[in-house]
């Protein structure tokens, strides 16, 4: 099922999101160059009463960027109701693709997007796999599988989203294993590619299929087939060979935050 008819967007919320989005490029004197939905929804797995998490990028006039010393490079809005909306200056998301974030590039391959522009969209999505790091996304993927399965998923009863949390990072981290690049940020295309068992791809989809349909809060007990693989996978992953490191030319980088900031200027 696609993302947006499982869990599509409330057109009011929306609506509250783009005057949030133009509020904060009018308080911020900043042009917000991509926004889009980051967490359960992004990862196709929300509750009915799941947050909104927005995520932006945006981008300073060019006197910005001739200080001395470099101000302030996030924006955070407060939480209000269901909507969690912070973003990052451009500079400093440009930083963190060249370390290996792969928070930043789970954003760029998100289903829901809420502002968008095309040229730089093209641009920086080509820039992230260029530049992607695969020994820092697998790092990063199985450290939170690791985590979340170690503080959430060993008692008795358990938080079912939980499960999803382990799972996403678990199939991510083998995504990279395999030599298959940036993994993708939707859930189900990383079970339809790497999740051959009929059981434990059975146990999945009820699984989603429970966390769609219940409360964020929902608890159950331990789900032995889901369970068992997580252990043994976690455990494989312990020897596993990590990627290794390459060459990678992050000029890219330097050329993409020098061609956004002088367009946006010239288009003001």
């Amino acid at each position: 099922m696609d993302i947006q008819t499982a869990h599509p967007i409330d057109p009011a919320i929306r609506s509250e999101i783009e005057r949030h989005l133009a509020a904060i490029e009018a308080d911020h004197s900043v042009r917000i160059l991509f926004a889009c939905e980051s967490g359960s929804r992004g990862w196709g797995f929300a509750s009915p009463d799941s947050d909104y998490d927005v995520r932006f990028l945006y981008v300073h006039p060019l006197a910005w960027y001739l200080r001395v010393s470099p101000p302030r490079d996030v924006i955070e809005v407060p939480i209000s109701g269901v909507l969690d909306i912070n973003g990052w200056e451009l500079r400093k998301a440009l930083g963190l693709l060249k370390k290996g974030n792969s928070t930043l590039v789970e954003w760029l391959d998100s289903p829901i997007v809420y502002r968008a522009h095309a040229r730089f969209l093209d641009a920086i999505r080509l820039a992230a796999r260029c530049t992607h790091r695969p020994e820092c996304s697998f790092h990063h993927y199985v450290h939170m599988a690791r985590g979340n399965y170690r503080t959430y998923l060993l008692g008795e009863r358990v938080r079912l989203k939980k499960y999803l949390y382990v799972l996403r990072p678990l199939l991510a981290a083998r995504w990279i294993e395999q030599g298959r690049g940036v993994a993708p940020m939707r859930f189900q295309d990383l079970v339809d590619a790497l999740v051959t068992e009929p059981a434990l791809r059975d146990a999945i989809a009820d699984l989603l299929a429970r966390k769609r349909r219940a409360l964020e809060s929902e608890h159950g007990a331990p789900l032995r087939v889901i369970d068992d693989y997580i252990a043994a996978e976690l455990a494989r992953l312990e020897v596993a060979s990590v990627p290794l490191p390459r060459d990678i030319d992050f000029s890219v980088l330097d050329r993409l935050l020098l061609d956004t900031v002088t367009r946006a200027e010239e288009a003001d």
